[in-house]
């Protein structure tokens, strides 16, 4: 299925790119004892950043769906389960531009008082991302950094160096102020320390996840996994900013974006459907010959 909101990336000189194919998708198996709702989030789309060049979906047991947009503006998918085990599986082959994440190292920081309307939900806190709690913290860290871009830059070193990357260290419920304390998480949890640092240095800062492919990185690979970023509205307009991997990377295909983790988990449940596994793919693929 084409997505026609799509347009092919081109160059700052107009010349086309040569578009990167990615396959992405992912499958979860639950074993719920009785009927449980649930809102998936895992299609590519709704942004416009990306070309979806064909996709599908699969249940078992098939299941009657809805899909709808959250206030955020994500694609959703509700699906009711019914007792016994069900699995969802989505793939999908999607074009995007091959650069690596922008980079303007002279965006400037805007007042806020001169912030647009609806980037300020950006600089409160949330859930997760407790920036008031945290703003000492921030202030004595990143108060002599020059506004902008080398501000932003500096708050991903530090997270990057502060943080120690880890499953099994990171629970539904920690929060930024957890991470920071216990100095380790997964990517979600350097994302959250970083806008709540960014939140309480007046920064809008919004969570990012979606799928990342291992392009430039060398062997071995870990499983692959949703990964979290988040983006810096800076210079009026957002930018990616990534303290998980602190580098630049290219062929990110985002799925979501929201205040924190709490507005764009990939699967919500009303219920406890117990879970059982959860695989995720994402890989470039060769373009066509023609």
């Amino acid at each position: 299925m084409i997505d026609e909101g799509w347009a092919v990336p081109t160059m700052a000189d107009g010349q086309l790119d040569v578009p990167l194919r990615i396959r992405v998708g992912c499958e979860f198996r639950y074993a719920p004892s009785q009927e449980t709702a649930a809102v998936f989030v895992v299609r590519p789309g709704a942004h416009g950043e990306h070309g979806v060049l064909s996709e599908s979906w699969e249940t078992n047991p098939q299941l009657p769906w809805r899909d709808y947009r959250d206030l955020f503006g994500n694609e959703c998918r509700r699906i009711t389960m019914g007792p016994g085990p069900f699995s969802l599986r989505y793939d999908a082959l999607v074009v995007t531009t091959p650069e690596l994440d922008p980079l303007d190292p002279n965006a400037i920081a805007h007042p806020a008082s001169e912030l647009p309307d609806d980037t300020l939900m950006y600089t409160l806190p949330s859930r997760f991302c407790l920036s008031d709690v945290l703003a000492p913290v921030a202030l004595e860290r990143f108060g002599n950094c020059a506004p902008g871009w080398a501000l932003v830059q500096s708050i991903c070193d530090f997270v990057h160096d502060h943080l120690t990357f880890g499953y099994g260290w990171s629970l539904p419920t920690t929060t930024a102020l957890d991470a920071y304390e216990n100095q380790r998480g997964v990517c979600r949890d350097f994302a959250h320390l970083a806008i709540t640092f960014c939140r309480a240095m007046n920064v809008p800062a919004r969570y990012v996840f979606g799928y990342m492919p291992d392009i430039d990185v060398p062997p071995p690979y870990a499983p692959m996994d949703f990964c979290a970023w988040f983006e810096a509205y800076l210079g009026g307009r957002w930018w990616t900013f990534d303290p998980r991997n602190n580098e630049r990377r290219r062929g990110r295909v985002v799925l979501a974006r929201g205040r924190d983790a709490l507005d764009v988990a990939m699967v919500t449940t009303f219920g406890n459907p117990n879970f059982q596994s959860m695989v995720v793919w994402s890989d470039p693929e060769p373009l066509p010959v023609s």
